[in-house]
């Protein structure tokens, strides 16, 4: 009987996961009900107020959550290569009839609602990829390969930079982590790239011949401890050169690639900048209303930085700030360990896939799913430059609740058949 249960459709769902989801758009439905509450209009499914609309989005994920539980798996393996070319003409369509909202043309206005592509490029990145590498007869890595693959993660990169919305682009370099996992990409990549953003860091905090200048000792130190072996000299040589023109680079790129309130906003967690009233007003205030909620919290609808506005975009970009002031350290952790569930869940069922496809999928969404998680929440307690994407199922936003809903169940129903298989 037991087997027949956990055969049957509903058994071979991963309810955990179901549960850790629902969970946390109804935090996130409460929250953006706190952070835009008006006494006016109190009722939650008041569809005149953006609770209202969360209430509608919600039950419509619902919808599209379970009857993506009934679709054949296959559906989604064979459509990827589909749904990737829609989302690209989604695309470029916003750069043509979107709509500029906070200086980003990034929605597409269908009626009262604004669609948001770039939330939907993510989901068919992940597929598109996931498509590509399980087809690879060549089971060893190679460059051809990595190439291709790059390329499917770039050109909708670029697209999201021309609107530009360099928050959304930067999602979309979280995908390493698949590559890294099936071995196109190395250890010693990763720990260049690490190596690229402290020096980067650096490059802005001080001289960069200063910098440039303890490299070439630091080298001149490892080149006469390696002096017998010739191989390496030349290695270290290739790295000093190399690191020297990337110092050089920064200051070029800091100054001509990055917006000016991109650069005010890195100034101002590197503490070169101070402006509590300016650029700097968004993070001071996220920091005092989260910092406000002490222990326990005020209570629900009784944060003063909640009620009185003091945090421009609360029920979105910063709707941790809610949270943290009205549910306190205690709500804070507890939203974080159901992150932490969620993820750690997620890496445990894609290590049990047994088709390739699922299992570089599960890492995809896996990936965006970190990068939201620990961007949007560090950026609001200043660790690192606030560039706006939402927290997970719990930012107002039906694009956002929707694409990041379909990521997730498509992998349930991945899942659902790897436990069929198994019967």
């Amino acid at each position: 009987m037991n087997k027949l249960g956990e055969n049957s459709f509903f058994g071979r769902i991963d309810w955990l996961m179901v549960f850790v989801w629902l969970a946390l758009c109804i935090i996130g439905w409460f929250n953006i009900h706190a952070a835009v509450y008006d006494a006016a209009q109190p009722g939650l499914f008041n569809l005149a107020t953006n609770y209202g609309k969360q209430s509608l989005y919600i039950f419509t994920a619902l919808i599209i959550g379970f009857s993506i539980l009934i679709i054949d798996e296959k559906f989604f393996i064979s459509s990827a290569p589909i749904i990737y070319f829609i989302v690209i003409l989604l695309l470029i369509a916003v750069l043509i009839v979107g709509r500029n909202v906070g200086g980003n043309q990034a929605w597409i206005p269908i009626g009262s609602f604004r669609l948001q592509p770039s939330e939907f490029g993510k989901l068919a990145t992940c597929l598109l990829l996931a498509f590509y590498l399980s087809s690879q007869t060549n089971k060893n890595p190679d460059l051809k390969t990595l190439a291709i693959a790059s390329l499917i993660i770039l050109f909708p990169v670029a697209l999201v930079m021309l609107q530009p919305d360099t928050g959304s682009a930067l999602a979309f370099f979280a995908l390493i982590f698949v590559l890294y996992r099936e071995g196109y990409v190395g250890t010693n990549l990763l720990l260049l790239g690490g190596l690229a953003i402290i020096l980067f860091v650096l490059s802005l905090l001080f001289n960069q011949w200063a910098i440039i200048g303890t490299i070439a000792i630091i080298s001149i130190l490892f080149g006469y401890l390696l002096r017998k072996k010739r191989k390496y000299l030349i290695n270290i040589g290739i790295v000093f050169i190399a690191s020297s023109i990337y110092v050089l680079c920064v200051d070029f790129a800091y100054e001509h690639i990055l917006q000016s309130h991109q650069r005010n906003r890195i100034d101002i967690i590197l503490g070169k900048m101070d402006d509590p009233r300016g650029q700097g007003y968004n993070l001071n205030q996220s920091k005092i209303a989260i910092g406000s909620g002490q222990l326990f919290g005020k209570g629900y609808l009784q944060g003063t930085q909640t009620k009185y506005n003091f945090v421009p975009e609360q029920s979105t970009d910063f709707i941790f700030c809610t949270i943290g002031e009205e549910w306190g350290f205690i709500g804070s952790v507890i939203l974080v360990g159901l992150y932490l569930l969620l993820l750690l869940r997620l890496l445990h069922i894609a290590e049990r896939q047994r088709t390739a496809f699922a299992r570089i999928y599960a890492y995809g969404v896996a990936s965006i799913l970190f990068f939201h998680f620990f961007i949007n929440i560090g950026m609001t307690i200043g660790i690192v430059p606030v560039i706006g994407i939402p927290l997970p199922f719990i930012s107002y936003g039906g694009s956002s609740l929707w694409s990041f809903t379909i990521l997730l169940f498509i992998l349930l129903r991945f899942d659902s058949r790897r436990k069929g298989l198994n019967g």
